[in-house]
């Protein structure tokens, strides 16, 4: 046992040094568009990454999914390049490439040896302006996107839950639409709102080229200017300051599907990373919910088997407040109130005594254990940077290990006692229907 504990020890140690040697250059081009670079000459590969400052909390109501619609559209084609060709050509060097999309940015990225990254930063400056979008394809793809949305959510009970938590958690802020969108608004989709939405926020000075590898920078910032430098800038966008209501109430809600176990999900509104509260609350998620160790696995799963599964969380990295959530799967035959207790009663108990320096140092040498493990990938490197620097800045990821570090036992006592209370809670229960029933 002294081994693994002295290897983590020591590789924190080791880590503490690198990752503040981790050097990010920027520039900005006459467009606005921001470049960040990193050299990391360990293996001669490097990842180029495009992000955009723009998710499912840039859409409006009747209008969700938007973001996520086209992230699809952008592998089918530009007016230089056909169908597929983006994915083919990378493959046929090397590489790999793919995408996501969030509530805050959508972002692209492509993986291949360092000596051929002058073929993503080409190929990602014609997807910028040369998209094509007919009518004809945005409604094919939209077909595709329901059916994704089918399989996901509508047939999916857990995860229907989940989004009818966040639905229900926000009253007027866009964290409560899904990502993928509400159903009925990708149903009746105007091809020519995603137009709009590609028009307006696919622009250079709403995006950031990051690039991490075995790659000088002087070459990178090169590449891009002579490849994105000539690509006007797009329309202005105001960045309005969006706050939910205040939660005067637990709000609670039921959802009867088939399904096999009954399920609960509950959210508390707690602030974003950015707060100096927010390093309490992701050492708390993993005290009570990281590893077979932690109270809610020990207390729900394994002691009163109660659970085939409970698990806690914060939700730190967006721009504005978010979440925290707690959640578990009942065992066979197990009553789901009995399990909604047995989480609430593990929460009051580190409200009335907080836990030891053990368990909070424990809890903390996870958290970096994990940032530790995703510096080693240069795809990570750079999707940890441009996290940050969609939610307030890349600089942020230099004071996230500091402000975890300074988290003490009754830091921990405190954000649970001030943010996991009844009164900001949203509850998603799902009740299962036998398979006859519809």
């Amino acid at each position: 046992m002294k081994f693994p504990r002295l290897f983590l020890v020591v590789l924190i140690l080791l880590f503490h040094v690198h990752a503040y040697a981790l050097n990010v250059v920027e520039h900005t081009l006459k467009n606005g568009l921001k470049i960040l670079v990193v050299e990391d000459h360990k293996a001669p590969t490097a990842t180029f990454q495009i992000w955009y400052r723009v998710g499912s909390r840039d859409e409006n109501i009747g209008k969700t999914g938007l973001s996520h619609l086209l992230e699809h559209m952008m592998f089918k084609g530009t007016k230089n390049h056909g169908p597929k060709t983006f994915a083919q050509t990378i493959q046929r060097a090397g590489g790999t490439d793919n995408a996501f999309t969030s509530k805050e940015y959508t972002g692209y990225f492509e993986l291949l040896a360092s000596d051929r990254i002058g073929l993503p930063i080409e190929l990602e400056a014609d997807r910028m302006q040369n998209l094509i979008l007919t009518k004809e394809a945005v409604l094919s793809e939209r077909d595709v996107v329901t059916e994704e949305r089918r399989l996901r959510y509508e047939d999916d009970p857990q995860s229907l839950v989940y989004e009818q938590v966040m639905a229900t958690a926000f009253n007027n802020h866009p964290y409560r639409w899904p990502v993928i969108g509400w159903m009925s608004d990708l149903k009746y989709l105007n091809p020519d709102d995603l137009i709009n939405h590609y028009r307006t926020y696919y622009a250079p000075n709403n995006a950031v080229v990051i690039v991490v590898g075995d790659v000088k920078e002087e070459d990178i910032v090169a590449k891009v200017t002579a490849a994105f430098g000539d690509i006007p800038a797009g329309p202005g966008i105001r960045q309005e300051k969006i706050e939910d209501d205040e939660q005067r109430g637990e709000r609670r809600f039921y959802v009867k599907k088939e399904a096999e176990l009954p399920f609960i999900v509950s959210a508390y509104k707690v602030p974003d990373i950015k707060h100096e509260d927010g390093f309490a609350l992701e050492v708390l998620g993993v005290i009570l919910s990281d590893g077979k160790s932690s109270r809610l696995h020990q207390s729900l799963v394994y002691e009163r088997q109660l659970a085939l599964s409970a698990w806690a969380g914060y939700e730190g990295l967006y721009k504005d407040p978010f979440l925290f959530f707690t959640g578990a799967t009942a065992a066979y035959g197990k009553n789901i109130e009995d399990i909604e207790k047995a989480i609430n009663d593990e929460i009051e108990k580190i409200k009335k005594e907080p836990p030891s320096e053990k368990e909070v140092q424990k809890a903390k040498n996870q958290v970096e254990a994990s940032f530790i493990m995703g510096q080693d990938s240069i795809y990570m490197q750079a999707k940890m940077i441009g996290t940050f620097e969609m939610i307030g800045g890349w600089q942020l990821w230099e004071k996230y290990l500091e402000g975890i570090r300074k988290v003490t036992p009754d830091d921990v006592r405190r954000v649970a006692e001030k943010y996991l209370v009844a009164d900001k809670r949203t509850t998603g229960i799902l009740i299962p229907l036998k398979g006859d029933m519809k």
